[in-house]
């Protein structure tokens, strides 16, 4: 059978968490592979694994029992190895890389923050802005409205405008947090965000990177900007050198896209389970 991978962590880490439940119905046992000083957080890979609520959760508890002992290289959801052997190979290849990792990402956690416009606001202020916009805005305003092609103009310079701030605004709320955080990730694009930014922050500055955020929400009310955290640090786990195909832990369950929806949807219940 395969195996599913939660995280690695160092073999002496004081929480590893055998026999606790992990994913599957019924819920597969979480194990451990020790190897090279090393220690990889298992269980058995259940057929057709899909990145559903239950199983996500799952995922997450066990990442939380082991990252409330110490450092833990977390892996995404569906992180699925061939077999056992696999993934003592991976262990015993990459142990300098792991370690080098396990030691940068002490004490670290991820706060991911999205930002989107509020329509109503980032019209007023993009017309605020754009002498042009509202030059030609009033104009129409005094002609009732303006013809087929006047309306089409203003239209095609707000969305211009719009789309120059929202490059301007992700630059600038990356620019604010980058200076209270010890990294910073750029995600995916995700449709209805301008940003989206995964920061690796330390444990114990976490209300001095928060208090950033509510700056920049302040600083820029046309913003809505959404925090979820703390996480484990997904976005800053460097895989390290390739190996070959049969000596590698990917993923194998859904999506990315469909295991970040739902887990934004239970952000309220992880974080009860996330170690502050």
């Amino acid at each position: 059978m395969s195996t599913y991978v939660y995280g690695i962590t160092a073999d002496s880490h004081p929480s590893l968490p055998e026999g606790m439940d992990g994913v599957g119905a019924p819920a597969c046992s979480v194990r451990v592979i020790k190897e090279s000083g090393l220690a990889a957080v298992v269980s058995d890979a259940p057929e057709g694994l899909r990145p559903k609520r239950k199983d996500l959760l799952a995922h997450q508890n066990v990442l939380a029992e082991v990252g409330a002992g110490g450092p833990v290289l977390p892996m995404r959801f569906g992180s699925i190895a061939t077999d056992d052997a696999t993934v003592a190979g991976v262990l015993a290849e990459r142990t300098d890389h792991y370690k080098e990792r396990l030691d940068a990402l002490a004490g670290k956690v991820e706060y991911n923050v999205k930002a989107s416009h509020e329509e109503e606001a980032v019209l007023h202020r993009v017309m605020s802005e754009n002498p042009e916009v509202r030059a030609l805005a009033e104009a129409n305003r005094q002609a009732s409205g303006g013809n087929y092609q006047q309306k089409l103009r203003l239209g095609e310079m707000v969305v211009a405008a719009v789309k120059s701030r929202e490059a301007e605004d992700a630059a600038e709320l990356q620019h604010a947090l980058e200076p209270v955080a010890d990294a910073v990730s750029a995600g995916p694009e995700s449709t209805g965000w301008l940003a989206n930014l995964s920061f690796l922050v330390a444990r114990d500055s976490a209300e001095i990177f928060l208090t950033a955020v509510e700056q920049v929400r302040k600083s820029h009310p046309h913003l809505d900007v959404r925090v979820n955290g703390p996480l484990p640090p997904y976005s800053f786990v460097d895989p390290g050198p390739s190996e070959p195909a049969d000596t590698t832990i990917g993923s194998d369950a859904g999506t990315d896209a469909e295991a970040e929806r739902i887990q934004e949807q239970m952000q309220e219940q992880m974080q009860e389970r996330i170690q502050e």
